[in-house]
This record gives structure tokens, C-alpha cells and sequence, in this order.
């Protein structure tokens, strides 16, 4: 494993196995603070199952998970919730609530956990989906909103109360290629701007290759490879070559 340098995340020999299932086998990564890190892997590879650990959702049967002088695998539950105030979620449908609008599912977090008055929320969400290209429809009602818009919208709801760590999960996923290529651009430019770490998961290597600084890839349990972009892209590990071919043209 290739050290970060200024870990906010450390994973430490990670084990976690669902019965029979061995779901995590040693896992053991840093994620640099204020970068870029994309988790590729197939389905069933254990990428949902490595960011539930890092959230605290989940508890390795063996290992530790630290989050910034926090071991994630023993804290308590007022620490995990501290944790993971610390963090934003962008799921791959957007999450967002139909019942609301486009701007009050970016405020929504405000209403929890700030005391911000409710002229105060708005003006904060506005700002937000500004940042995403999406000044002027705070009051548009969420089902009217395409795929695109729905991930953008979820962008801004994560980055509201301005986190230090962003997790994606499959951000591109049910997007057509311009509007993926659109989402990309904002979580480069989201990085730029905010200065904020983000994890992303996804078994797209163009996305990886398009926002990352870091890639790793998951394969069978086992983290076969991590290391910086361009050192990832010239790996002569098999497996992750294989597991490319189909999607870039690899380095010779």
C-alpha cells in the first residue's frame, strides 16, 4: 500500500466477512486530505461495504478505521455521530425528497443541525446550487427535475454545511455521457474551491481517471492497487489492468 501523505482517513488491515462471505480481507488505506480518491472495483467487490466502515455504519470483525484521531471500529456512538457530521453523501438516485423543492432538499441539513433562520437557510441553499449550476430554481418542484439536475441538486445538499469529506456513491450512474462528463467537472471544481476530500466509488475507470488524484481498486475482498493517477494507470498488476482494458487505453 502507497502511503498519503496527511491522511484524514486511515484504514488499517480491515477485515469483514457476511457469514460465509468474506467481504474485506486486510484492507488497509490512507486518504489524503483535501484530495480526490476513487474506489473502482466490480460489483460485489466490497466498495459500498469499505465506505460503510468509514462512516461508522458498519464495524470490522478485525482491523481499525480512523478518522481524523478517531478509531470508527471502538467509538462511541456520540463519537460516530460526531464523525459523521463531518461528512456529506451523495447516493446514486440524488435521495432527494419529491415532496420538497430543489431547494429546500439543499436546506434540509441546515433545519437539523444548525439555528440558522429559515431566510438564513435559503439564502445558504441558494449559494449552493449556485456552486452547481443551478442559480434561480430553489422553488422548482423536485419531480420536475431531469437525472442531471437531480445529482446536481444532491451535490449541493452534501457540500451545504461544508464538510470536510464528501462520499460519493456511483455519481454517473443512469447518466448519459454529457451529463456525467458535467458531474465530473463539479466535483473537480468542488474540490478546487472547497478544498474538501472526496471519496468517490464507482466501476467507471474514465470517471476515476476524469477526478481523481488516488485510485484504488477492490477485487475480491483484497485492495490490488493504490496509488496516485498516473502511477495507477501504469500498474503491471494483471488484474488491474484486465479490469481497465475495456474502458481506457492503458500506458504501455
Amino acid at each position: 500500500m502507497a502511503d498519503a501523505t496527511d491522511p484524514v482517513i486511515r484504514l488499517v488491515d480491515v477485515h469483514k466477512r457476511f457469514g460465509d462471505l468474506v467481504v474485506l480481507d486486510g484492507v488497509s488505506l490512507d486518504i489524503p486530505r483535501g484530495q480526490t480518491v476513487a474506489i473502482i472495483g466490480p460489483s460485489g467487490a466490497g466498495k459500498s461495504v469499505l465506505i460503510k466502515h468509514i462512516v461508522g455504519l458498519l464495524e470490522p470483525d478485525s482491523g481499525e478505521v480512523w478518522v481524523d484521531g478517531i478509531d470508527m471500529a471502538h467509538a462511541t456512538e456520540r463519537q460516530k455521530r460526531g464523525v459523521r457530521k463531518r461528512f456529506g453523501m451523495l447516493f446514486q438516485g440524488g435521495a432527494l425528497f419529491d415532496s420538497l423543492t430543489a431547494g429546500e432538499n439543499v436546506a434540509f441539513p441546515l433545519r437539523y443541525h444548525t439555528k440558522l433562520s429559515e431566510s438564513e437557510r435559503r439564502r445558504v441553499a441558494e449559494e449552493k446550487l449556485a456552486m452547481v449550476d443551478l442559480p434561480g430554481i430553489y422553488d422548482r418542484p423536485t419531480p420536475q427535475l431531469s437525472g442531471g439536475q437531480r445529482k446536481r441538486v444532491g451535490l449541493a445538499r452534501a457540500i451545504v454545511l461544508e464538510p470536510e469529506v464528501v462520499v460519493f456513491d456511483e455519481p454517473n450512474s443512469g447518466l448519459d455521457p454529457l451529463t456525467s462528463d458535467t458531474i465530473d467537472d463539479l466535483i473537480v471544481r468542488m474540490k478546487e474551491r472547497l478544498g474538501i476530500t472526496f471519496v468517490v466509488i464507482t466501476h467507471d475507470i474514465v470517471q476515476a481517471v476524469r477526478i481523481a488524484d488516488w485510485i484504488g481498486m477492490l477485487w475480491e475482498g483484497h485492495l490490488v492497487e493504490y496509488a496516485p493517477r498516473e502511477r495507477f494507470l501504469h500498474t503491471r498488476k494483471q488484474v488491474v489492468r484486465a479490469f481497465m482494458k475495456r474502458n481506457v487505453t492503458l500506458p504501455q
